[in-house]
């Protein structure tokens, strides 16, 4: 015999077994209820009833008996007793026995996947473009999705039916979550063009800023694709009038210098997308991308005139001005870049392969005056494929590319001798400032490639406020957290080559020299032509004065040479270029990078 007893105090609803009655191990016998929450009572094993102390309706207390029941004469008696209220053994249910809330949760959900919106799906393919949800299945390491807010529909249901909503605008167009890409944990998020033409509803402003609270708690990078027409006006069911105070774009600001901030855009990116965009630390956009401020409608409603997309902000004009750091031709492009972006911040990495370190040797010609591609010397000192220009169109007086060296990820600046002999314009040195801020935000260590005449001048140049933007380079670097190494490949002159040098040659952890490099407190010509004036002068114009010239010049440069330099102290060592790579990684395992202090990265 069996004593069955109530698990808790409770009154009995239901009884579903009388004295005689044979019952099953697991079969529900009667039902208490307690605190408006029902409790089954089930029968820990085979047996016959053989007393009932209880009525429907009655109070029993915790312990009381309720049931005696004999076992059947096969079953053995079990080594410790199950407890009354247990259920029947664990298993997964049969396919077909699906509950019905488990059945409307499935369908519900099915709404938000592409293959339950073919013909949107096929829309997109058409215009050669993928998903937001293929796009973010191509970023992120497969089964590491995790969405958030997938069954948000659009705040229109004083306009549109339920069923409406649910079929055409699944998540409010917004597709987002968190993902690991590459192993790192991240925020994810996705405008669907397909939905409402990607535009920024109320709830999808929502989901965003959850997303960004989670990002910036947690520290965890934010990857955001773009594509979508800003603002959407035809979200009645919220009481607003211009819904200026959502928190969207203060709340992604904020992210700034804090985690790697990635914007990708392919399609068309307008108004608040692309204002979301601009904050990014990185932008990555196809070439068939437009991004502007405004859209068509926007700049025909300020009387501004009648555009198609096409004619605003292409990538064409936003590569070369700067807005878009790394130009690819598709969203898989972009994605791949994305990953490889968001993989110079997860650590030294294994497994890297060295360049031929003699081809250095051979980067700068004996010519002292013949151009070079300085972005030899980068590939040549860097990991094999590990190098990521950024911003390659836009102030092309400096390459500025991440890239690895023995697998630590830095920060490479490069002065350009093919444009303008290497001097550094204003869109050059903009572009060199907000570099480093990008290394000092993340804590990438920084190497300078020199090789400059100094900064531009004359009457042109300065009317581009040449002044402020190359006076970025000496604040940002003043600012820097990040260990800072140089190198000058040739020339180093003037003021130009101390900003080059993190404000002056003694600036950085090191300033290093190659026997072709060359200094001045400005170019040498010109030094020769102003200091040495009168003694030109003073010989007739002709071949009787260049040979002077000459002279002087030939001294001048033996005066200014890596081995002067480096006798006087001005530098800290001249080296065989095919030792440089080696020479930066020494020096990198010595450098520190201090504590972050809110440093930030200007958006420019």
């Amino acid at each position: 015999m069996f004593e069955l007893r109530a698990p808790l105090q409770a009154h009995i609803v239901h009884c579903q077994a009388q004295v005689g009655d044979a019952v099953q191990a697991g079969q529900v016998l009667l039902v208490l209820e307690a605190m408006k929450m029902e409790h089954e009572v089930r029968a820990p094993h085979a047996g016959t009833v053989r007393e009932c102390f209880f009525a429907v309706g009655e109070t029993v207390a915790q312990d009381d008996v309720l049931l005696v029941i004999q076992r059947s004469a096969h079953t053995p008696s079990p080594l410790a007793e199950p407890s009354a209220s247990a259920g029947p053994p664990e298993g997964p249910p049969a396919a077909q026995d699906v509950r019905l809330d488990l059945a409307r949760m499935q369908a519900r959900h099915a709404f938000t996947l592409d293959a339950h919106r073919p013909e949107a799906v096929a829309k997109r393919h058409k215009l050669g473009l993928r998903t937001a949800r293929e796009n973010l299945a191509d970023l992120c390491d497969p089964g590491s999705f995790s969405e958030y807010g997938a069954l948000a529909v659009a705040a229109q249901s004083q306009r549109r039916s339920q069923d409406d909503l649910v079929r055409n605008t699944p998540a409010d167009g917004m597709v987002c979550g968190t993902a690991t890409v590459g192993g790192t944990p991240c925020v994810v998020m996705a405008y669907d063009a397909t939905v409402l033409a990607g535009t920024q509803g109320m709830r999808n402003h929502q989901k965003t800023d959850r997303m960004l609270g989670i990002a910036l708690e947690h520290k965890l990078p934010v990857v955001l694709f773009a594509e979508g027409g800003g603002g959407r006006p035809g979200d009645v069911d919220m009481p607003i009038v211009a819904g200026l105070h959502v928190a969207t774009f203060a709340r992604f600001a904020r992210l700034n210098g804090q985690v790697p901030v990635l914007g990708i855009a392919a399609g068309r990116c307008f108004a608040g997308n692309a204002a979301l965009l601009g904050c990014c630390d990185v932008v990555i956009a196809t070439r068939g991308s437009n991004i502007g401020m405004g859209g068509p409608a926007m700049v025909e409603g300020g009387g501004l005139g009648v555009f198609t997309p096409e004619q605003i902000g292409p990538s064409k004009v936003q590569h070369t001005n700067g807005v878009i750091d790394l130009l690819v031709d598709d969203e898989a492009q972009a994605v791949a870049a994305a990953k490889k972006y968001l993989g110079f911040f997860t650590g030294t990495c294994a497994g890297w392969q060295a360049p031929d370190a003699l081809a250095l040797r051979a980067v700068v010609p004996e010519n002292r005056l013949r151009v070079y591609d300085t972005r030899a010397a980068l590939h040549s000192l860097a990991d094999a494929d590990s190098v990521l220009e950024l911003r390659s169109g836009f102030g092309v007086g400096i390459h500025t590319a991440l890239a690895r060296m023995e697998g630590r990820a830095v920060g490479v600046l490069a002065n350009n001798p093919q444009h303008l002999g290497g001097a550094i314009d204003a869109t050059a040195a903009d572009k060199a400032a907000r570099f480093m801020q990008l290394c000092n935000a993340h804590g990438l260590p920084i190497v300078s490639l020199v090789d400059t005449p100094g900064f531009m001048v004359g009457p042109d140049t300065e009317a581009t406020a040449q002044v402020r933007h190359v006076s970025r380079m000496f604040v940002a670097a003043a600012h820097l957290r990040v260990p800072y190494l140089s190198v000058v490949l040739r020339k180093g002159y003037g003021l130009g080559a101390m900003a080059m040098t993190a404000g002056g040659f003694h600036a950085p952890l090191c300033t290093v020299a190659w026997p072709s490099a060359e200094f001045g407190a400005m170019g040498l010509e010109g030094a020769v032509r102003l200091g040495f004036k009168k003694e030109l002068e003073s010989v007739p114009e002709g071949a009787a004065r260049d040979t002077l010239f000459a002279q002087l010049l030939a001294q001048q440069v033996d005066n200014g040479s890596a081995l002067a330099m480096a006798g006087s102290l001005e530098i800290d060592a001249v080296i065989d270029p095919a030792d440089t790579r080696a020479w930066l990684v020494r020096g990198l395992a010595v450098g520190r990078v201090d504590p972050l202090r809110g440093a930030a990265i200007d958006t420019w």
